[in-house]
């Protein structure tokens, strides 16, 4: 296990990798009582589409998302109520490029995370479970669909992209899960639940040396190969303009999202993803001039608000919140992004977003669960975010203009909106 400490954040941070090809980060926290571990593969909801023994796969919308809620099952019973017998608090989530599965706890630490390791790794399921589990599954489809900010976040993905899988709910839908079978879900814990493909991220008072060992002990000696994947062949238009849902909500609700260019992995994903949160922040942030502007109009109410986010293949930025006039403000956000690339931005507005934005880089170390998803992507996607300093030290006014000059416009915008169904 190689340390390399962060001198500007007083972190050591010890990688390695096993014989077969299992990545390993351990954060040292000398003092702390809890102890937190997070085993992640990279695959996740985008990934229905990959090779696997030299033939290309299709799977239903919704399997990553399924097998995680599978992989609990043992052939002794439960691994959550096993984990939760020492004291434990384990969990596990599917996003669109990874499932993770984790607990923190105090006591016996060795044995849960032995726990941890041999119920991922080792998949348990039958016909009849992965049938009854459908029901579950499709309690939960039917529930987040009855939720109007879901329904506006995933018909503007509709709406930003065409043939990407990020237009796809990471649940699926009643329909695709109905095709889910125990023979797809271990063929696709066969090509994605392997050592080569995942890290084991712990963070807490622990020998590095020893985790190493323990994970050598436990996990299979093979790697297992490369798995090509099918992200879509993506146009630079968007795949519609707008999107209407009536709904049954008290006043209309929109996002005004923007198709921005896709962040490959490696070094710069970083810095790239620094630049769209920043942007973001200074465009339609709460101490933003268009925020004080759109407020005072009564556009907008304080349930505006927006995000960057990326995706293997896909990126975008978004605003919205209540408002009755949502097209207004969709206008004044493309108005206001060529205000900024014109005349650029106040030196003092700009100095206060950027060290409010690294203020919260510097804040989710003192989470555990951050720093072990962070790393973890960081691992998937070939950067460190350790280097995160530096990289905020690098960003100009310039970046920025250039950033909304690419991105923010009006061939790239869509509007997606839930209206009241008595409106």
């Amino acid at each position: 296990m190689k340390p390399t400490f962060y001198e500007s954040l007083g972190e050591t941070i010890y990688s390695g990798v096993l014989p077969n090809g299992l990545q390993i980060r351990v954060v040292p926290k000398p003092g702390y009582a809890k102890k937190y571990a997070f085993f992640a593969t990279r695959y996740g909801g985008m990934d229905t589409r990959f090779q696997l023994n030299g033939q290309w796969l299709d799977t239903p919308a919704g399997i990553a998302h399924y097998l995680e809620h599978k992989m609990f099952d043992t052939e002794e019973g439960n691994a959550l109520q096993e984990l939760a017998k020492n004291g434990a608090e384990p969990n596990a989530f599917t996003s669109n490029a990874m499932t993770g599965y984790y607990f923190d706890s105090t006591d016996h630490f060795d044995e849960n995370l032995e726990i941890l390791l041999s119920f991922v790794s080792i998949p348990y399921f039958t016909e009849e479970s992965v049938t009854k589990e459908q029901g579950i599954i499709g309690q939960e489809i039917r529930m987040i669909e009855d939720n109007p900010d879901w329904q506006l976040y995933v018909r503007m993905l509709r709406a930003l992209y065409s043939a990407s899988p990020a237009r796809i709910s990471i649940a699926g839908t009643l329909e695709s899960i109905s095709h889910i079978t125990a023979e797809t879900l271990y063929d696709c814990h066969q090509a994605f639940y392997t050592p080569s493909n995942m890290i084991l991220t712990v963070v807490g008072d622990v020998d590095p040396v020893h985790v190493s060992e323990l994970a050598q002990r436990i996990l299979p000696r093979e790697g297992g190969p490369v798995i090509p994947r099918d992200y879509g062949n993506e146009p630079e238009h968007v795949a519609q303009r707008e999107t209407t849902l009536a709904m049954e909500v008290s006043c209309p609700q929109f996002l005004a999202g923007f198709k921005c260019r896709p962040v490959p992995p490696g070094e710069d994903h970083l810095r790239q993803v620094i630049l769209g949160n920043l942007a973001c922040d200074l465009l339609l942030g709460e101490s933003s001039p268009l925020y004080q502007r759109l407020y005072s109009q009564g556009l907008i109410n304080t349930s505006f608000g927006g995000s960057f986010e990326t995706m293997p293949g896909a990126a975008f930025l978004y605003g919205g919140g209540d408002s009755k006039d949502a097209r207004a403000v969709t206008a004044e956000i493309l108005k206001e992004s060529r205000r900024l690339v014109q005349e650029g931005l106040d030196e003092d507005y700009f100095q206060q977003i950027l060290r409010g934005n690294f203020g919260s880089n510097l804040r989710g170390l003192n989470s555990f669960e951050n720093i072990a998803v962070s790393l973890t992507e960081g691992c998937f996607d070939g950067y460190d975010p350790f280097r995160f300093p530096q990289v905020f030290r690098s960003i100009t006014q310039e970046d920025i203009r250039a950033f909304l000059r690419e991105n923010v416009t009006e061939e790239r915008a869509v509007l997606s909106e839930i209206t009241p169904k008595d409106a």
